[in-house]
């Protein structure tokens, strides 16, 4: 039993470390988007598909580079708010020539 007690916290500890914010940017303003990232590093932006708003489009957004791998680069990409139709975010991309394919 006393296996157990000590396991479960460490599971909890472990998940919440895992863990990444998500936001639906079509409910927040650019400002507020922006300072997410800031704030928590690296986020999982969602919003509605351009041409089909039923699609919703996600994908991982961070400050800068230290979120990206070694092989990454952040590079400036936009999405909707509800203050901005292109609001600039960062989000990690591969470097050409980087040796992995």
């Amino acid at each position: 039993m006393k296996h157990v007690a000590i396991l479960v916290p460490a599971l909890l500890i472990a998940t919440e470390a895992g863990a990444i914010s998500r936001y639906q940017t079509t409910a927040m303003s650019c400002a507020r988007v922006v300072a997410a990232l800031d704030v928590d590093g690296a986020a999982i932006l969602r919003y509605p598909a351009p041409n089909n708003p039923s699609i919703q489009l996600y994908d991982r957004y961070v400050r800068d580079n230290r979120q990206c791998s070694s092989t990454q680069r952040a590079r400036l990409f936009s999405v909707p708010t509800t203050d901005n139709k292109a609001c600039q975010v960062r989000k990690c991309v591969r470097v050409s020539g980087s040796g992995n394919r």
